[in-house]
């Protein structure tokens, strides 16, 4: 009789077995610690894709999206953004697609009604972002190599822009963003664009913001203006998200080096929270410290 019980235990674990070794080969997106370009799903379209050194055959990885700015691409990101260090120290998924609407040797993101930087406002000829960045989560899920419940997304300049597009239109797919000097909380209002459009950033779900800027730049100035997709300030953007995740106490400011400080709300929905930390003398670069995005980003899944 204890052999016969025996038996059903085994067969259950060479199963158990199997199955890890089926996870193992589905996830097969190159060596740990290698940076590559891959074709995502059915989409037409490439990126980037670094998997981390401490990477576990047959575990899905945290995904961070890392988006480069306007005329750039994703080679030039990973370059200026330097996650490829953090995401082999913290193992997670960093992928740095190229926009969908090419511009000179670059490319730059379709954000509907908001006029990219050569002035034209993208058509329904142009590629749909957002569908891609969809496509790209499910597919990297199917694979066995992404966790759906903890996706990111940050950017540069116009890739932050997208990134907090992102905050507005998909939070059912990302668990938290993090903008460098790019943050935006929908298009400008029309009647008065010193504010954000309440019409144009409706997401479904609170999301966690934590935004990077220097109070030197003059391309997305924190104290607003500039060119046309821009005019509110940062102070605008982070209020309009505290607003949107029902975020009871702040702004707190406070110093948290000699060159830097945060806005912080707290007290949110479904604990988020929305910070902005503002590097002072800096320009439009890459401000964003990124052990401290991390550590924000990490603290969310997706409910």
């Amino acid at each position: 009789m204890r052999n016969l019980l025996i038996l059903p235990a085994l067969l259950l674990a060479f199963v158990g077995l199997i199955s890890s070794a089926k996870a193992a080969q589905r996830c097969a997106l190159g060596a740990a610690g290698t940076t590559q370009r891959v074709a995502v799903g059915e989409t037409g379209r490439t990126m980037l894709l670094h998997v981390p050194a401490a990477y576990r055959p047959g575990v899905p990885m945290p995904l961070l999206f890392v988006l480069h700015g306007s005329g750039g691409n994703g080679a030039a990101i990973l370059r200026q953004s330097g996650l490829e260090a953090t995401s082999d120290r913290h193992g997670f998924l960093l992928a740095a697609p190229d926009g969908g609407i090419p511009l000179d040797r670059g490319f730059v993101w379709n954000i509907p009604g908001v006029p990219t930087v050569a002035g034209k406002v993208p058509g329904p000829g142009d590629a749909d972002d957002v569908a891609f960045f969809r496509a790209a989560i499910d597919w990297l899920a199917a694979q066995g190599c992404a966790d759906r419940a903890r996706v990111y997304s940050t950017g540069l300049s116009g890739g932050g822009r997208m990134t907090s597009w992102l905050g507005c239109v998909a939070s059912d797919k990302f668990a938290a963003i993090a903008p460098v000097v790019g943050l935006r909380a929908g298009n400008p209002l029309a009647a008065d664009p010193r504010r954000p459009d309440p019409a144009t950033c409706r997401p479904a779900k609170p999301v966690p913001v934590i935004a990077f800027a220097g109070d030197a730049d003059g391309t997305n100035p924190i104290q607003g203006g500039g060119a046309g997709y821009w005019q509110y300030t940062m102070d605008a953007a982070l209020a309009r998200w505290a607003e949107l995740g029902a975020c009871r106490a702040g702004p707190l400011r406070r110093d948290l080096a000699a060159d830097l400080h945060e806005q912080l709300y707290t007290a949110c929905s479904a604990h988020a929270e929305v910070a902005g930390h503002i590097k002072r003398g800096a320009g439009h670069v890459w401000t964003a410290d990124n052990e401290a995005m991390w550590r924000f980003l990490s603290r969310y899944r997706r409910r």
